[in-house]
């Protein structure tokens, strides 16, 4: 069987300084490659690179309803191991970061159980942190 790809995404930044301390001091992305207009961060093992733009709309927050909580449609993150996941909520809650939604278990006792929390970086690009307790629940219908 061969590896899983490695994801890559490029998202609009209108403050390079801010992303940059964001994603490596809240976050602990390594940074790989940059110019004056991106810069490329190891965000887990995945490439996301953060382009420098004055055009980001930061108006555009259209949700949908999602087990009672209202979530940003336009949102990227990871499912990550459920101890991982419980020590970066602690670091979001220690860094005073602001939850667009709070760190909670959704599906309850449910297919498809799991612990989430949003929030989103200087630009307001929405992130989704999730974990599962059980992995074969991630694509469980």
């Amino acid at each position: 069987m061969h590896k899983p790809p490695l994801f890559h995404l490029a998202f609009p930044v209108y403050n390079l300084d801010q992303t940059k301390d964001f994603y490596t001091k809240v976050l602990d992305c390594k940074i790989g490659r940059k110019s004056n207009k991106w810069i490329d961060f190891n965000f887990y093992g995945h490439q996301i690179t953060a382009h420098l733009t004055k055009n980001v709309n930061i108006e555009n927050k259209i949700n949908n309803e999602v087990d009672g909580k209202n979530v940003p449609i336009r949102h990227f993150g990871l499912i990550m191991d459920w101890r991982d996941w419980h020590n970066i909520k602690d670091k979001l809650i220690f860094n005073d970061i602001e939850f667009i939604i709070e760190p909670y278990i959704r599906f309850q006792g449910e297919v498809g159980e799991q612990a989430t929390l949003f929030f989103s970086d200087p630009s307001f690009n929405y992130i989704e942190l999730k974990s599962f307790k059980n992995k074969e629940m991630v694509f469980a219908s």
